[in-house]
């Protein structure tokens, strides 16, 4: 069944309805949408811009890749990553997720 066909069959809408009722179903659920999906994940983007902004030499760092490893340099886009070994990957800040002693913390 079409949607125009369902519209007929559902009737004219009551007279003396405020048009706000009718929409307000749609304008809760904007309301819930935004609380608990978009609002958290806008948090969580503007953290992960400032811990990329206050990076330091020294700091512990997961890369996007799974590549632990400590900040040897820090450029204005890139850092200098040091996996072991004397092995140092160039790599561009915004491949870096999050701070590996965290992940140390919660074991």
């Amino acid at each position: 069944m079409n949607n125009f066909a369902f519209l007929y069959l559902m009737g004219p809408a009551p007279e003396g309805q405020s048009p706000l009722v009718t929409f307000l179903p749609l304008i809760l659920v904007f309301v819930v949408f935004y609380f608990f999906m978009i609002r958290p994940q806008v948090r969580k983007q503007k953290d992960l811009t400032n811990y990329r902004g206050n990076l330091n030499k020294g700091d512990k760092i997961v890369t996007t890749g799974g590549v632990y490893g400590k900040i040897t340099d820090v450029k204005e886009t890139t850092v200098t990553v040091d996996v072991g070994d004397n092995v140092l990957l160039k790599i561009d800040k915004s491949a870096v997720l999050k701070d590996s002693s965290d992940l140390e913390k919660q074991r």
